[in-house]
């Protein structure tokens, strides 16, 4: 295990987790409200709302490394669930390009039916870290991006105990990833931007979107190699 290797890990995690997050979904949504509705230090919003998504991560994570070491042996199940992880990836990575194009880009601000949403569900009792978990938990796209594509990055790089700076690597990146995003948010929102600045928004949109579809490709490339 070398050096670049980890750092190979770590820039791939951030990447990965940074092109879902800006995708717009439930935890996006929650962190908008949240943000709108805080008197004090909105801007932290995006910070305590990630926090409670890596501890539920890191929770899955070690629940996933009990059965990633048979992933290992199993050739079957490795190439089913990598399978499913490159499949899931090009759908993200064409979404993303393709939102570039549109030139979709949300509003961060006026957001009545993102407050109204979270004011619904009594979300907006919770505490944000607390609210991050169960927004977390409620979206079944989090648990079949960590079912394929999630499982799929650990048994690549033979994430495991036994190799844990790799580990290590991994979870930092991943939740850097979703920290840079929601933070961005949340700070943007509360210190009176409008909305974020749409180039520079659908520019992050189509450079993620290249970079994922390139990294899916490469993992196909990778699992069909393996022997």
């Amino acid at each position: 295990m070398d050096l670049e290797g980890l750092w190979l890990v770590l820039f791939l995690s951030f990447v990965v987790a940074l092109s879902g997050a800006i995708m717009p979904g439930p935890l996006f949504t929650y962190t908008v409200a949240k943000t709108v509705q805080s008197q004090r230090r909105g801007f932290l919003v995006g910070l305590w709302v990630t926090l409670g998504h890596a501890a539920l991560e890191a929770l899955l994570i070690v629940g996933l490394l009990a059965g990633v070491s048979e992933l290992l042996g199993n050739q079957v199940v490795l190439r089913v669930v990598g399978g499913l992880g490159c499949l899931l990836l090009l759908y993200m990575g064409v979404g993303l390009l393709r939102d570039a194009i549109r030139r979709r880009v949300p509003e961060l601000a006026g957001q009545s039916s993102a407050d109204s949403a979270v004011r619904g569900t009594g979300l907006q009792r919770l505490p944000a870290a607390l609210g991050g978990v169960v927004v977390s938990m409620s979206n079944p796209y989090w648990w079949i991006w960590w079912a394929t594509v999630g499982s799929a990055f650990m048994v690549q790089y033979r994430i495991g105990w036994r190799t844990w700076p790799l580990l290590v690597a991994f979870f930092a990146g991943h939740e850097a990833g979703d920290l840079a995003w929601y933070l961005a948010v949340s700070s943007l929102l509360y210190w009176g931007k409008r909305r974020l600045s749409a180039r520079l928004y659908l520019g992050i949109l189509a450079a993620c979107g290249v970079f994922i579809i390139a990294f899916a490709v490469y993992l196909a490339v990778s699992l069909a190699r393996r022997r």
